[in-house]
C-alpha cells in the first residue's frame, strides 16, 4: 500500500477500530501491537501516523524532530535509527510506504 503524508496521519491511534501505523525510513509499519506505546497517553504516541525517521534517529521526542528528513544527520544517529529499523522490521508486520503527494 501507498500513503501519503497525510493519509498516514489518520492512523494515529485516535481512532479504536483503525491500526497504529508508524514510519521508518519511507516504510510503514503497523505498530497496533505495540499500543500501549504508540496510542493515546503511550511513550511513543507523537510517533503515531507520522514518519518518525528523524526522531528516531536522534532519540528525541521533539515534535519538530519528527520528521522524515534524515539531512544533517550524524554518523552515530543513522546508526541510531538503523537500530531502530532493524527491530520494528523483527517486530512489527510492514504495509505500505510512503510517497510523495
Amino acid at each position: 500500500m501507498e500513503f501519503t503524508a497525510e493519509q498516514l496521519s489518520r492512523y494515529n491511534g485516535t481512532n479504536e477500530s483503525s491500526p497504529i501505523y508508524v514510519a521508518i525510513k519511507g516504510r510503514v509499519f503497523d505498530v497496533t501491537t505495540g499500543k500501549s506505546f504508540y496510542g493515546p497517553g503511550g511513550d511513543y504516541a507523537i510517533f503515531a501516523g507520522k514518519d518518525a525517521s528523524r526522531a528516531l534517529g536522534k532519540m528525541s521526542k521533539k515534535e519538530e524532530d519528527v520528521s522524515p528528513s534524515l539531512e544533517g544527520l550524524t554518523e552515530k544517529e543513522m546508526n541510531t535509527l538503523n537500530d531502530w529499523e532493524t527491530k520494528f522490521v523483527a517486530k512489527y508486520p510492514v504495509v505500505g510506504r510512503v510517497v510523495s503527494s
